[in-house]
């Protein structure tokens, strides 16, 4: 059994925000699909494989996590978390194993929740040198252009090559 979570705040004012970069790429990902609701979070499941958007909002998301791991009894090494990075220019990515939060409070949730930082994720940039608030900026809405410059294309292979192989596997092939 294989765990994909995308992070993001449920609502309709959060929608299309950076922030919720992690629940678009799993919608981006399934299309449309009818979730179903289980330990604080939307689910959906096919092939062993468990797609989740914790509604616990961003900075309790290891709560809902926490849940299925335990329940769903999923390996660590299993565990793919996607999520937005202010550290990494817009349209560029980065996958890592065991790394701390980056001051990302959904991850450091998600660390404080399974008391490991040893699982996989998926990076995806929202950077800009144009940033004044940091909690505006990232709850702000993404503009057409930031939206052209994402590659869902290559974040959904990524997330079918997690599927099938492992996470080294995917590091090896996408990290540049």
């Amino acid at each position: 059994m294989k765990l994909i979570v995308g992070l993001g705040n449920l609502g309709e004012s959060y929608t299309n925000t950076r922030h919720n970069i992690g629940f678009m790429t799993i919608d981006k990902y399934l299309g449309k699909v009818k979730f179903q609701e289980k330990f604080n979070g939307f689910y959906y499941e096919k092939n062993k494989v468990i797609f989740l958007k914790p509604l616990t909002f961003m900075n309790n998301s290891g709560e809902s996590v926490k849940k299925f791991v335990k329940y769903f009894d999923i390996p660590l090494e299993n565990i793919m978390i996607i999520q937005d990075d202010l550290d990494i220019e817009i349209g560029k990515y980065k996958f890592k194993f065991n790394s701390s939060s980056g001051g990302h409070n959904g991850i450091k949730s998600i660390i404080n929740n399974l008391n490991t930082q040893e699982f996989f994720r998926m990076k995806i940039g929202i950077k800009t040198n144009n940033i004044n608030d940091t909690i505006d900026y990232v709850l702000g809405k993404f503009s057409k252009k930031e939206m052209e410059q994402i590659d869902f294309n290559t974040l959904c292979n990524a997330i079918d090559d997690f599927i099938e192989y492992d996470y080294n596997y995917v590091m090896n092939k996408y990290n540049r």
